[in-house]
């Protein structure tokens, strides 16, 4: 019999993470695109950070059919948070700019891919990176290149790029806590045998 779950969060109640959710509010405007694989990850940042931001959405998808109207939003100027070449790197809004709408495709990297090649209207926006970001604290994954961050994570530092000197870290509290649960969770020894670089 399956555990019982939190409608929200989608963990289990015993370890229900909604207390640990902030909302806040952003300039910005996120929009996540998730790939169906990741739904039902028990790491699943992407429906972390939908939940933390409210001017945040979460779809779920390999094609996006309604991207169009999506994107269409006349208050925000529409770009991808994807590195590449021909990406730029993020720096705080000047005074008067219209803030983005932050598209992020969530999936491992090659999943993410996978979303831009399904969807040419995503692949087709002005890419935007970041610089320079922490480390990563998803010490549950090997990240697959320097610098490479978790959904949340790079939500987080972009947020605190475009819209410095607010502070998003509050983002992040349900996802350090769902980390050292996955961690006790898994035993100390486990952890530092199959995880500790």
């Amino acid at each position: 019999m399956p555990r019982p779950t939190c409608s929200r969060c989608q963990r289990p109640l015993s370890h229900c993470l909604c207390a640990l959710v902030p909302s806040l509010d952003s300039r910005t405007r996120v929009l996540i695109l998730q790939h169906p694989s990741e739904v039902g990850h028990a790491l699943n940042t992407a429906r972390l950070a939908a939940l933390g931001l409210r001017n945040a959405e979460l779809r779920v998808g390999e094609v996006c059919d309604d991207l169009p109207a999506l994107l269409a939003h006349s208050d925000y100027r529409a770009c991808l948070l994807f590195p590449g070449e021909e990406s730029v790197i993020l720096s705080a809004y000047a005074t008067d700019e219209r803030p983005l709408l932050l598209v992020v495709p969530d999936g491992t990297w090659r999943k993410a891919r996978k979303l831009l090649h399904m969807n040419p209207l995503l692949a087709a926006l002005p890419r935007v990176s970041l610089d320079g970001a922490a480390p990563s604290r998803y010490r549950l994954r090997k990240a697959p290149e320097e610098g490479a961050l978790s959904t949340i994570e790079a939500i987080a530092t972009a947020l605190d790029v475009l819209e410095a000197p607010h502070d998003f870290s509050a983002l992040l509290r349900p996802f350090d806590a769902l980390i050292e649960g996955q961690i006790a969770a898994m035993g100390e020894e486990v952890f530092i045998r199959n995880h500790q670089r």
